[in-house]
């Protein structure tokens, strides 16, 4: 018996492979090194996980998570490789944890005829062209009239003002004005997700991860209900049609591909991936801005520009304006066969760990990296990815909806930066767990600005401001696709006004 086991351990340390591994460690049997990945950190930098395992291995080496034989990635030319081979060469996957959270079924973890299908609806839903013809002008307003309300509160815990706001925003869109009581239950459903979402699968009372799937469970009742009413009484002649209609629909052609979990699977993650992404970035720009009064100037001076060539004083911001904000562009797998790369065998079933992050802080590629720098995407093409700049992943799995969060980020700060001035009440520390948290919440005092100063910033252009280190780092981890935000260190509680 002693022998077997021993045995077993050595081949679990030593996998077999026809050809080199990768350098590395598998950790401890069937654990692996998971309780190490999964270690939150607050640092500006690449996970320590993920740090200390390049400085020893290099770019490219193994690992073991919650029992799954992996290679980790930090390479760019490897990383744009595997985003380009999805679905030939390499297979997009999750953790299982996260199927068994987002469902198994979701738009993430679909592949082939299927992805493409329930993209494509995502698209029709948050595409470019769908932003451009309708929700402009909608986001436009409803952020004028929320940072109308948050500026006579004392304060506001801003993630969570934002990811409200967005969140209105978009079951709206999906479910439509008359589910308002059911999506206030869908919403304190999303409460423990990014806690648990991608976190050591320990399914026992008080674990994130228990949490997060009595969150799903919850979530997808509301949503069934809500689908299997709209489908009682489901009407072709109904004018007002929302995303649910589409699905109804869809669901009831000939031969129709998607099925009810398909449907309950993709309208459970739609919301969560909505406010979760845009929230986060929002609040990572104003930590960053306010420690670089430069770059908060030059964003300053662009927005007031592009609000002074309006040709009717006070309307909406345009497709065209959007699309020209230049500068605040720039300041926001499953293997089924062996693999050679860089000399190395990944052998068939393992899973490629495409670490975006470590090639976003290439230090060789970028200088001075944790430095908030908007500067260094100068003349840079941010929108399809390049090996450089996979903030919104690359290939197949570019994000369908990344278009809306840029659109909300985008209008958020302009009219926060034209029209209002605010001040850090408390600047809490941000936690990465991986998901990006803040656990102190993050504090702001908005206020108007009064006629003076705006039409000074008009005449001088942006004040003349000194030039404060920061940081920029996009960040996007992905197993298969996995993305997040990459914390920051915050420094301590009131800051001083900004805008």
């Amino acid at each position: 018996m002693a022998c077997r086991i021993l045995l077993w351990i050595y081949r679990w340390k030593n996998p077999r492979c026809n050809g080199k591994l990768p350098p590395g460690s598998m950790g401890l049997p069937v654990i692996g090194e998971s309780f190490q990945f999964f270690a939150p950190y607050t640092t500006s930098d690449v996970s320590p996980f993920i740090k200390t395992r390049m400085e020893r291995y290099g770019s490219l080496f193994r690992t073991s998570l919650v029992g799954r034989k992996i290679v980790v990635s930090t390479d760019p030319d490897v990383n744009r490789f595997i985003f380009q081979q999805e679905g030939k060469l390499v297979q997009s996957w999750y953790m299982d944890s996260f199927d068994d959270i987002v469902g198994k079924e979701n738009v993430l973890t679909s592949h082939g005829f299927l992805h493409k299908y329930l993209r494509n609806l995502v698209l029709n839903l948050f595409g470019s062209e769908t932003l451009k013809e309708k929700h402009v002008s909608e986001l436009d307003e409803l952020t004028i009239k929320h940072l109308q309300l948050w500026s006579t509160k004392p304060s506001v815990e801003l993630k969570q003002a934002i990811s409200d706001m967005i969140y209105d925003f978009t079951v709206r869109k999906l479910f439509g004005c008359n589910e308002s009581r059911s999506a206030e239950k869908l919403r304190g459903c999303y409460s423990a997700f990014i806690e648990g979402l991608i976190s050591f699968p320990l399914n026992i009372p008080g674990t994130a991860y228990r949490q997060c799937l009595q969150g799903h469970d919850k979530a997808m009742k509301v949503v069934k209900n809500m689908l299997q009413d709209r489908r009682r009484r489901a009407s072709p002649k109904k004018q007002d049609r929302d995303f649910l209609d589409t699905i109804v629909e869809e669901m009831s052609k000939p031969g129709s591909i998607l099925s009810e979990q398909t449907a309950l699977d993709l309208l459970f993650a739609l919301p969560f991936a909505a406010f979760e992404s845009a929230s986060s970035a929002v609040v990572l720009a104003l930590k960053y801005l306010q420690s670089n009064p430069l770059a908060l100037a030059e964003l300053t001076q662009e927005h007031e520009t592009s609000s002074s060539e309006r040709e009717t004083k006070g309307s909406s911001i345009t497709w065209k304006e959007y699309k020209s904000m230049t500068f605040t562009h720039m300041a926001r797998k499953y293997r089924p066969g062996d693999l050679q790369e860089s000399g190395y065998t990944i052998p068939a079933g393992w899973i490629i760990l495409a670490c975006t992050p470590a090639v976003h802080l290439n230090s060789t590629k970028y200088e001075d990296p944790l430095t908030f720098n908007p500067w260094r995407w100068k003349g840079q093409e941010l929108n399809a990815g390049s090996k450089f700049f996979m903030g919104f992943g690359s290939g197949m799995r570019l994000c369908a909806g990344a278009e809306f969060v840029k659109l909300q980020i985008a209008i958020l700060l302009h009219h926060l930066v034209t029209k209002y001035r605010w001040t850090v009440m408390k600047d809490g520390k941000a936690v990465r767990q991986p998901g990006l948290r803040f656990p102190e919440g993050f504090y702001v005092q908005i206020s108007n600005k009064n006629s003076y100063e705006v039409a000074a910033e008009l005449f001088n252009g942006g004040a003349e401001w000194n030039t404060t280190k920061a940081r920029q780092s996009s960040s996007c981890c992905e197993i298969g696709i996995v993305s997040g935000d990459e914390p920051h260190q915050a420094p301590a509680e009131r800051s001083p006004v900004i805008g």
